[in-house]
Order: structure tokens, then sequence, then C-alpha cells
């Protein structure tokens, strides 16, 4: 979809001419198969396509019993949907083959002189830790306008070769000849100490779930972005079961080891540890929540079983 509107904004640039843009990507999506729908408002378009997935915070509609979300909304900013009727328009199209996703199974392979180094220091058991992490900016602009998804599909999203590289096999070799229990805990604090906490409120306006790659860009990010980012290190390194714990106020992970340590958490017959990547009042240890969520009520919010392979949205 990038290279799309990549495409329609250089044979019709938005800023001059915005329904002919909005209409060169309908165009060129209804022809490589997709379900989209038109609707128009005396004063707007959108632009909607068929998606089966959960999208959390862009208008969708109803058709026919199928979802569309609309992929336009961001250049409006806004719109009262009670005061403005907006109406679909019929445009010949082909029959639709496919659904629209918004799973990222890869990222393009940028290159390296594209990228910054940025200095990430970490304290662990009195030693300290520096990484020379390479990010960048152009990762933060294919997300500008990525919604909120489920937990399966962000977690999931993979880094950039380059920033790969500048921190997985650091990690791995600093976690050397510990067990895993030890290793698990020096990437929780990993992902705990080495940046800055801050509300996606406080920092973007809005809520906005970053990848692990983001939230590496990042100086500050909030609980569910270092819950995907820890979930990513413990998966590319361990290879680990986890389960993601979604209160009310906040958002924590629990993993699976040989043993259970702490307060376990039961989920299909197995016991899960949490391991919290988020700074609080107190110096959390693997098995202890979060003191003011100890007996608060969450679900379970995704699962992940690498020996089934399964992941899912429970």
């Amino acid at each position: 979809y990038q290279l799309i509107r990549k495409t329609a904004q250089g044979i019709s640039p938005k800023e001059k001419n915005y329904i002919n843009y909005t209409l060169f990507k309908w165009y060129f999506l209804t022809q490589t198969g997709y379900d989209v729908i038109i609707a128009v408002s005396p004063r707007k378009i959108l632009f909607y396509i068929q998606c089966d997935e959960n999208i959390y915070n862009i208008p969708y509609r109803m058709k026919n019993g199928k979802q569309y979300v609309c992929l336009n909304y961001h250049d409006y900013k806004y719109i009262d949907f009670l005061k403005e009727t907006f109406t679909e328009v019929t445009l010949p199209a082909p029959p639709p083959e496919k659904t629209f996703s918004y799973k990222i199974t890869h990222v393009p392979d940028f290159q390296a002189t594209e990228y910054l180094v940025k200095d990430l220091n970490f304290v662990y058991n009195e030693s300290n830790y520096h990484y020379k992490l390479k990010i960048n900016p152009q990762i933060q602009k294919l997300f500008t306008n990525y919604p909120a998804v489920d937990y399966a599909s962000y977690m999931n999203i993979p880094m950039s070769r380059e920033t790969y590289n500048s921190l997985i096999p650091q990690l791995k070799k600093n976690i050397k000849g510990m067990k895993v229990k030890n290793g698990v805990d020096f990437l929780m604090r990993f992902t705990r100490y080495a940046f800055t906490f801050e509300t996606d409120k406080d920092h973007f306006g809005d809520e906005k779930r970053l990848s692990p790659e983001q939230t590496l860009f990042y100086d500050q990010s909030d609980c569910d972005d270092r819950v995907a980012l820890f979930f990513y290190l413990v998966k590319e390194i361990y290879n680990l079961p986890m389960i993601v714990l979604e209160y009310p106020t906040h958002v924590s992970i629990a993993v699976r080891f040989d043993k259970a340590y702490g307060k376990a958490i039961n989920y299909n017959g197995s016991a899960y540890s949490i391991c919290e990547p988020s700074p609080q009042k107190e110096d959390l240890s693997i098995g202890q929540p979060v003191s003011e969520l100890a007996n608060s009520t969450f679900k379970i919010a995704f699962a992940y079983d690498p020996v089934n392979k399964k992941q899912a949205n429970p």
C-alpha cells in the first residue's frame, strides 16, 4: 500500500488534487484484487478497504456482513460522523480476490548509509552495558499512519536487518553462559531500564502501539511498547512460550520456564511467570506482579506457543 500511495502521489500530488490522488489509489488497489469502497460528503472523500482484522483507532463501515476500514481518515484528522453524512459511490471495478491485511512479515532492505547510530546504556548487576544501535528514520515514516492493531500483528513485526544485527548478536553475547531465567531477567531489565517511560497520550497525543523496532527508535515508550519489544527479544533468543496480560490500565507479559517463579499465572494447564518490562515503584524480579495490580483482574490478550506453532488472540 505504501508503494501505491507513493505512485499515486507521483501521478497526482494530493496537495494539488486530493480527489484524483484518492481515485488513483482506488484504481490501483481494485486492479490488484482488493475490495475498495469510495464514500463522499459535500466536502470530503473517504477510502475504505475490506479487512477482517481487528483495527482499533480508525473508522470502519460494514457492508454485506464485511468490515471495511478507512485508509485515509488521517488526512482529515477528525470527522464528526454524526454531523457529516457520507454516501457510497458505486464505481466499476473487477471482482475482488483478496482482503487487505495490516500484518507485516518483512520490512524493506534499506541502505546501510540511511541508518543513524543511537547510544543505549544499561546497568545490570552493577555492570555497565553499552550498545551502538543502528536506527533508521525511514522506519518511522513507514508506520506514520499505521493503526492500532491486535497484539499478534504488531508484536510480530520484524526488525530491519541493520537494526537487528546491531542489537541481537550483542544481547546474545551478553547473556552467553547464563541460565535461561537469568538471561530472560537480563532482557527484562534491558527493556525496563534502557528507555524512559512515557504514555502514548503524552508522547503522541493518542494511543499508538509501537513495533519492537519503533520502540528502539524512540527515547520514550509505554507498557504495551515494552511488552512488544520484550516479546520479540525473548522469542528471537530463547523462543519460549509467552502470554500477554491485559489489565484495565496496564499491559504486562509472562513467560513459561521449566518451572514457575513467584506468583504463577496458569493458562491452558501450564504455569507462566510474570516478567514486568515496564519501570515500576519497586524493582520487580521475575514472578513478581506490580503490587497495585496483584489482586486485579486481567485477560490473556495474546498467547505464543513455539512448540505447537500457535499464536492467538484468545
